[in-house]
């Protein structure tokens, strides 16, 4: 028999507009929408409630805060991922890029090791034994300041399905860590370090860049051809280095820091993504530009979770407040992601696609998740 998901009496957020109707998922596919308020036998009354597609993530650190729940603690990476995908699944994500580092540095006394094929292996088999209850998919985050990055991509291939590749530079001094006291306070804090502990720090990632830096960014580049993959750009701070992003065939661009770098993603068709945390909290706590000023701006695409998975969901209602358009603003956690990512398959309420849904209710305007259904199975 078949599998049949009924939800009525929903505000449904189609791509275009709201309405009141209802939404027939079988097999996990979606197979009827229509309007209106009625309430048939066996459907589930939504009371109001807004119905919406699944939330799609494309980079988010959640799994590795699962796998490194405390400094130097080194958790088992079942359960680790079990929690990840269940924590997720309980947000609203229903299609999440998992960002696992490749590059490490082994020379140094602040350096650290490789772990994503180790990993990727454990997710990639967990994924075909049917444990997770949401949809996963690789996104490598390529360190171009790193001693082995060229070493772990390799290890990587096609039919590890790998979605996404970003393009890490973090050397100190630009993009993200411009500002060296904002990077002091963040890896003194993480990692402990004492101010000359930091001093050697910045000194060996600045000479990891200007030994490898073109070398890795290029073969980076090439390896998520090879991949099939999409490219992301990370941290984009200037005109000039967007303009790069567009010769390497960026599809979207995470976290531009500036609104310079923003606009010229525009004028290349790069998409632009920031985080929901941003958004949240009325703007960067690294002191980059704010979320919020992007949106207003007309700036802003997609919407990623980043170190906090819940505000994914809050975030899009905010972005319905500022634009007055809530399926524009669902649309940058649903669809714009999927698409971005090649996925044609999923991020709307549409008749054909992956019956991903969920079911939101809004109090003192803060989204109340009262459902989550994957391929329309309850997994939250």
């Amino acid at each position: 028999m078949s599998e049949v998901l009924h939800l009525a009496n929903a505000r449904l957020v189609l791509p275009n507009e709201v309405i009141t109707g209802q939404i027939v998922i079988v097999d996990g596919q979606i197979t009827g929408i229509e309007e209106g308020d009625s309430v048939p036998r066996g459907a589930v009354n939504c009371e109001s409630d807004y119905v919406l597609p699944g939330l799609v993530e494309l980079h988010t650190d959640n799994l590795e805060r699962h796998m490194e729940p405390r400094p130097k603690v080194d958790w088992p990476h079942l359960s680790a991922l079990l929690a990840h995908d269940a924590e997720l699944a309980s947000t609203g994500i229903t299609t999440v890029f998992d960002a696992l580092r490749v590059g490490s540095i082994h020379s140094a006394k602040s350096g650290y090791g490789e772990y994503a094929r180790k990993l990727a292996n454990e997710l990639l088999e967990a994924r075909e034994m049917g444990l997770f209850k949401i949809s996963h998919f690789l996104h490598l985050r390529a360190e171009i300041c790193s001693e082995t990055l060229l070493e772990e991509m390799a290890a990587f291939g096609p039919k590890d399905r790998v979605g996404i590749v970003s393009l890490m530079d973090h050397t100190p001094g630009q993009r993200q860590f411009r500002d060296l006291t904002a990077l002091k306070n963040y890896v003194t804090k993480k990692r402990g370090m004492n101010d000359v502990e930091f001093a050697e720090h910045v000194s060996n990632l600045k000479r990891l860049q200007e030994k490898f830096g073109e070398r890795h960014e290029k073969g980076a580049v090439a390896e998520a051809r090879r991949y099939g993959a999409v490219l992301a750009s990370h941290d984009d701070t200037t005109a000039d280095q967007v303009d790069v992003s567009s010769v390497n065939g960026v599809g979207f661009a995470e976290f531009p820091t500036t609104r310079e770098a923003a606009a010229a993603c525009r004028s290349h068709g790069i998409a632009v993504m920031m985080g929901a945390p941003n958004l949240v909290r009325g703007g960067s706590h690294s002191g980059n530009v704010a979320a919020r000023e992007l949106a207003e701006a007309e700036m802003l695409n997609i919407i990623s979770s980043d170190y906090v998975p819940s505000a994914l969901l809050l975030s899009a209602f905010l972005l319905a407040d500022i634009w007055d358009n809530l399926p524009a603003a669902v649309a940058c956690v649903t669809r714009n992601p999927a698409q971005a990512a090649g996925l044609s398959d999923r991020g709307g309420l549409e008749t054909g696609l992956r019956g991903d849904v969920i079911r939101v209710r809004t109090v003192k305007n803060t989204p109340l998740l009262r459902g989550v259904w994957s391929r329309g199975e309850r997994v939250a």
